[in-house]
Order: structure tokens, then C-alpha cells, then sequence
């Protein structure tokens, strides 16, 4: 008997999730999505979060092979464009506890580019070897009971069909209807958290500048511990021989729309070394705001009872502030835990799909606490109440950690293993962690950005602020 699985949303975690259901031997993977997708790196609708900064970050990328064994994505990824910077040496960040120095030593990298390139170059991996098909339509609801899902209801220009399904997917991301899905077949009680900072994000496109070609990564961290809004600007290299300018800005501190204003926002930072470099750059297009930033968690395996045959992944199992550049890598993450369950027991085995939602929420948690622990000391926060003493606690060691990664190679690994999440939190705590982070930085703090000569006369040639 033929067996057929449903994702709903055609976006990363999606696609990722069609590979998966392809290699455990479904016969047939429909891909249902309400925007037209694009034949190229196009931006869509369906995503409003995709004109701004992403990074894959090392443990993601893991995943993402490990997913598409044989598809070389990295390779793919870097062929059409994008680029892979050092942790360690090809970026500038002024953090709130000082500049990071570059060190020459091996560390984590992470891929740089658009997010419609590497949705574009995912799902093209997918297709090429998986018979997946991509279907135009709404969900507006799911099929069977609360015992067990059987199929989807989409609505479509002659009106509202049923398409029956072995295993459905949730992947639809940060605009998921899962709660209301879920009570329509008769399961309540779902737990929802936001923790919202308020942070809007503004992005502009411009041409790398000729000789700019190598500049580092540049980034201005936001600073949780001053008691108001946190703005922060990066500038971060992407396909096209193009900058993708991104500036974030917690509630009371956002960026604006408007390109002298934005201009004016980057020099404003603690240091204005984003602003410098792009008044010398030429623009290519305006400058596009998304608000879609909250921190959203649906705790969807804590329910008593959950259907068989539904899975919820990615985004629509919980969503991440963007800024700290864990979404993709998360919704990787719980791709592996179904390919996982998926290889012990099968589309239909019994309490499969609880597993797999089990497994992923595990898999965000770290990611959450991060993101969480950090929007929380911003003012005005909405939702998720005051940090705990306990979160105060984790607070002040993390940036006691940070403030020796200034000047320690060894407190610097330990966040950048955090950060590309290549290792639990635990990591931080080790020994050799805890010994950097109590004897502080052995090395005087900078007091300018760690630039080479060659770089420090660039951006005095593309500044045209006067500064």
C-alpha cells in the first residue's frame, strides 16, 4: 500500500522535512505552500523575516548534510555565491564588553547569504533527488481526531478540498495556525509563551565597494545591561558582490525607513564604523523593515494526549528572535529528530509524531534559553515575565565570559561554540570554561576595531561622514 505524507509550508524546515520523508520511503511527499514559489533566488511574500541578515551557523550546516547526504550543500552554497567566514579571524564585533580580537587560529565558520539563496539552493538539493511535489494551496484546517490526524483541508480556488495523508508535517513557520488547527479536531489546552523585545529590523542592499571585496564581517552588538534599548548593525557579506546591511532595534530604539535616517542610525552606535564603511557604498534598492521578530514558544509536548501522525516542526514549534541567527539551525535540528524516529519505526508507527515533537523541543531548548535569556534585560519587554535569580545568575557568568573572550582565545572558543551551536550550554561550565572566564582576559582591552592597515585605509576611503 502506497504511503503519502504532507508538509504544509515549502520554506527550509519544509523542504528539509520532505528530504527526510523521501529517504524513509514514502511514496509519495506533497509539499503545500500558499505562496507561488519563485524559480530562483527570489524574495516571497510568505516570508516577511526574508530581506534581513541570516546566518547558518556551523551546527546547523552539520545537520543540513547530514540531511542531504550526498548533495554537497555547503559546496552548492559557496558555488552560487555564498561566503564562509572564520568566527575567529573574518570578523570585526564590538561586543558590550569590547571589541573581539581576530586570532589566526582554527575556530567555527558559518555561511553568509541571502535567505532567498539558500531556500533557492535547498530546495533545488531536494527535488533534484527526491520525488516531492510542490502544491499551490491554504491549509485551513486538519483532518481526522484527536486521536489521529488523517489528512488536510486546503482551500483552493474551486473550494475547499481534503487531501488524506500516512504523516502530516506542520512546517509553515512563524505565521502557523497550529493551535487553531489543533482545536478543531478537538485538542485543547495548548501552552503558548511570546517574549517580545519590540526589535525591528531595517536592511538595505549595496554594491561591495571595489577593494572591499575580503573586509570582514562587521558587527555592532546590541547592550542588554544599560537599561534601554538595545540597537545594533551589521554589515555581512551575501551573493552578487552585494552587502546586506542589517539594523536591529529593541522597543524604543528602532531603526527607520528612510535612507538618511538609516545612514544616521549606524553612526549613532557605540562605534560607527557601519556607518563609515557604507556612506562611501553605493546603494541597490530601499531600505525594508520587518516586525516580525518575537520570540514565540508553543509547548506543544507538554499536551497530556497528541494525535498520531501529526508532526510540528521549526518555526511553528517554537520561533526565535532573529537577531541571534538560530532560527535555521534549529528547524535542522528537528529535521534530524524525524529522521531519527523516522528510521527506528516508520511513517505510521505508534507515537511516532510524539516522539519527533518531544525530540524538537528538546532540540530548540537551548536556542530558546538563549534568545529568551538575553530579550528579557531589555526595558519593556512583552511577555515571559522578570528574569528568575537563576536567570540573573547564568546572566552575569555568561558575560563574565564575554568579557574574557575580549582577550582570551580559550573564553572566546567556548562562545563560539555556544553560538554556532555546536555544543550544548553545558559547555559553557566545563573547567578549562569556568577557569577563562574567572581569571578574565589576559590581554589589555582594544580600544579600535582589530583592523589590518590595508582595512583601516579602506574605510577611511569610503568614509564620507567626516567623522
Amino acid at each position: 500500500m502506497s504511503r503519502r505524507a504532507v508538509v504544509i509550508g515549502a520554506g527550509l524546515s519544509g523542504m528539509l522535512a520532505a528530504a527526510v520523508l523521501s529517504a524513509a520511503g514514502a511514496d509519495e511527499v506533497v509539499v503545500v505552500d500558499r505562496d507561488e514559489l519563485p524559480d530562483g533566488p527570489e524574495h516571497r511574500r510568505g516570508l516577511p523575516q526574508g530581506r534581513h541578515a541570516h546566518l547558518l551557523m556551523a551546527g546547523g550546516l552539520t545537520a543540513m548534510e547530514e540531511l542531504l547526504e550526498g548533495a554537497e550543500l555547503r559546496k552548492r552554497l559557496l558555488a552560487a555565491g555564498a561566503h564562509e567566514i572564520s568566527l575567529n579571524s573574518g570578523m570585526v564585533a564590538l561586543t558590550p564588553e569590547g571589541w573581539l580580537r581576530r586570532w589566526r587560529r582554527a575556530g567555527p565558520s558559518m555561511l553568509t547569504c541571502t535567505r532567498a539563496l539558500l531556500d533557492w539552493v535547498v530546495r533545488e538539493a531536494v527535488l533534484e533527488r527526491a520525488p516531492v511535489r510542490i502544491r499551490k494551496a491554504a491549509v485551513v484546517g486538519l483532518t481526522g481526531s484527536a486521536g489521529q490526524v488523517r489528512g488536510v483541508r486546503l482551500a483552493e480556488p474551486g473550494g475547499d478540498t481534503g487531501l488524506d495523508a500516512d504523516l502530516v508535517v506542520d512546517a509553515s513557520g512563524r505565521g502557523t495556525r497550529v493551535v487553531s488547527w489543533l482545536d478543531g479536531i478537538g485538542v485543547t489546552g495548548v501552552r503558548e509563551q511570546a517574549v517580545d523585545s519590540g526589535l525591528v529590523n531595517a536592511s538595505r542592499l549595496y554594491r561591495v565597494p571595489e577593494g572591499a571585496e575580503d573586509f570582514p564581517l562587521t558587527i555592532v552588538q546590541p547592550n542588554p545591561y544599560l537599561a534601554r534599548a538595545g540597537r545594533s548593525a551589521m554589515i555581512m557579506p551575501v551573493e552578487g558582490g552585494r552587502w546586506l546591511v542589517s539594523c536591529g532595534g529593541t522597543r524604543g530604539g528602532e531603526p527607520p525607513a528612510d535612507p538618511e535616517g538609516f545612514l544616521r542610525y549606524t553612526l549613532a552606535l557605540p562605534d560607527p564604523i557601519v556607518g563609515r564603511l557604507i556612506s562611501g557604498a553605493e546603494p541597490l534598492g530601499d531600505v525594508h523593515l520587518s516586525r516580525s521578530t518575537s520570540n514565540v514558544r508553543r509547548y506543544l509536548e507538554k499536551l497530556p494526549a497528541w494525535p498520531e501522525r501529526f508532526v510540528v516542526l521549526g518555526d511553528a514549534l517554537a520561533t526565535f528572535n532573529p537577531a541571534y541567527g538560530h532560527g535555521m539551525s534549529v528547524a535542522a535540528f528537528g529535521a534530524r529528530v524525524l529522521s531519527r524516529e523516522l528510521t527506528r519505526g516508520g511513517m505510521t508507527a505508534p507515537g511516532l509524531a510524539r516522539r519527533v515533537v518531544r525530540g524538537a523541543a528538546r532540540a530548540a531548548e537551548p536556542a530558546w534559553s538563549m534568545a529568551v535569556g538575553q530579550d528579557l534585560l531589555y526595558p519593556d519587554v512583552r511577555g515571559g515575565g522578570r528574569p528568575s535569580p537563576a536567570d540573573r545568575l547564568v546572566s552575569a557568568y555568561s558575560r563574565r565570559m564575554m568579557r574574557a573572550a575580549t582577550g582570551s582565545f580559550t573564553a572566546a572558543s567556548v562562545m563560539w561554540d555556544l553560538m554556532s551551536l555546536r555544543t550544548p550550554p553545558t559547555r559553557m561550565f566545563r573547567p578549562t570554561a569556568a577557569l577563562a572566564a574567572l581569571a578574565g582576559p589576559p590581554l589589555p582591552p582594544l580600544t579600535e576595531p582589530p583592523l589590518t592597515d590595508s582595512e583601516r585605509a579602506l574605510v577611511r576611503q569610503l568614509d564620507r561622514t567626516g567623522l
